[in-house]
């Protein structure tokens, strides 16, 4: 398969980068400041609604660029690579991906008109809403309750750790019609935030990824219209969550391989410049091999996703590898994390060095969009019953 980009691809690329760098990257002193106050960059969003990439995948119909899924990747590893705010980076990735791209892919013409074009141009913030208090990678045991009522659905339950929950106006929020049917049972929303019984619980306070802004959130006799559903009542799991999940660990993690190539950049720069014994630390073997192994994980994190990409655009299904591709660039991501950290010695323990940032940011990468446990669960059950089972099936779980 050739992963190699196209001239247009490649010069996109640049432009994203260039734009990231210029306009969030060179502040990073701004960037640790929302992190310690954990705040979201409206004034971020604002440039990049307007450089035009909070639609970047949807339909030109609904004011989006109409880009195939390797150029969305492609995009979303420039700006985390020039931006070097992986908070930022995960709200975008929430709003497009996890919102706008299951509208597109399952929704009604009607939905696609009411929600794509402000999804496009930022006026409306999206999120996706899936875990809940006692419910994660276990889909089919979500709590969240929805019963038929007229011409109206009625939710009651919680969700919980959902990425733009207190800044979202709209949300795929996945719950439960028929418990006795698991996972057939399971029905997708879309949920606006003025809808009577919807309320934002609690802002959550994290570790990492401080600038992207988690609730849990609260449906307490939550009025949704029946026309209101994404796809079709009881395929919540099979045709939303699947679609959303493939996308959310392809899309995602092209951030992650983004912030690779940042965190490295950043290691290459101090190693030269930071004096020890009368020489840079660069000349010393044990530095230049943890820069040669971050080399590796980023050149491997990114053909593993520009794979998924490319299946993607051909149609071709992409569980298996975009399991395999999350699991590597999370694990992986966390010892790049802890060695750029490592080679600053003292002062990567600092608040004021990028690379303490990036360890905190780093964990999350192995447990949301399915934990590290679940991947490999997921790979091992297609790999051992690969004749059998289907390479995206429900059987996989999230």
């Amino acid at each position: 398969m050739d992963f190699q980009l196209s001239d247009e691809q490649i010069a996109f690329k640049n432009s994203v980068f260039n734009f990231a760098r210029k306009e969030i990257g060179l502040n990073d002193e701004e960037t640790q400041k929302y992190d310690e106050k954990n705040e979201f960059r409206w004034d971020v969003w604002k440039k990049i609604a307007n450089f035009g990439l909070l639609g970047l995948p949807l339909p030109e119909k609904y004011g989006g660029a109409g880009a195939d899924t390797l150029t969305t990747l492609v995009g979303m590893e420039a700006f985390a690579h020039g931006a070097g705010d992986q908070g930022t980076s995960l709200a975008w990735g929430a709003h497009t991906v996890l919102c706008g791209v299951p509208i597109m892919l399952l929704g009604t013409e009607a939905q696609k008109e009411r929600y794509l074009p402000k999804i496009a141009t930022g006026e409306w913030i999206g999120g996706f809403a899936l875990t809940e208090p006692n419910a994660g990678s276990d889909a089919a045991a979500v709590q969240l309750r929805a019963v038929k009522k007229g011409d109206k659905y009625i939710l009651n339950g919680t969700k919980m750790f959902i990425t733009n929950g207190p800044i979202g106006k709209v949300f795929v929020v996945i719950a439960s019609t028929n418990k006795e049917l698991k996972h057939f049972g399971i029905t997708a929303f879309l949920v606006e935030s003025d809808f009577p019984g919807f309320s934002v619980a609690r802002k959550l306070n994290k570790m990492g990824f401080r600038t992207s802004p988690t609730a849990e959130l609260v449906f307490e006799d939550c009025e949704v219209p029946a026309e209101n559903i994404l796809g079709a009542e009881g395929d919540g799991f099979i045709g939303v969550g699947l679609t959303i999940l493939e996308w959310e660990r392809s899309c995602l993690l092209a951030a992650g391989v983004g912030s690779l190539e940042a965190a490295m950049e950043t290691c290459i720069k101090y190693a030269k410049q930071r004096q020890q014994f009368g020489r840079p630390i660069a000349e010393f073997q044990a530095i230049q091999h943890k820069l040669a192994d971050m080399k590796v994980a980023l050149e491997a994190s990114r053909l593993l996703v520009y794979r998924v990409g490319c299946m993607k655009d051909k149609g071709i299904p992409a569980m298996l590898e975009a399991s395999i591709a999350k699991l590597y660039i999370s694990e992986v991501g966390l010892k790049v994390a802890d060695d750029a950290v490592q080679i600053h010695g003292g002062y990567g323990y600092m608040k004021e060095y990028p690379v303490e940032r990036g360890y905190r940011d780093a964990k999350i990468g192995t447990l949301g969009a399915g934990t590290s446990e679940i991947q490999r669960m997921i790979i091992s059950r297609i790999i051992l019953d690969l004749k059998k089972k289907s390479r995206g099936g429900a059987e996989h779980g999230f």
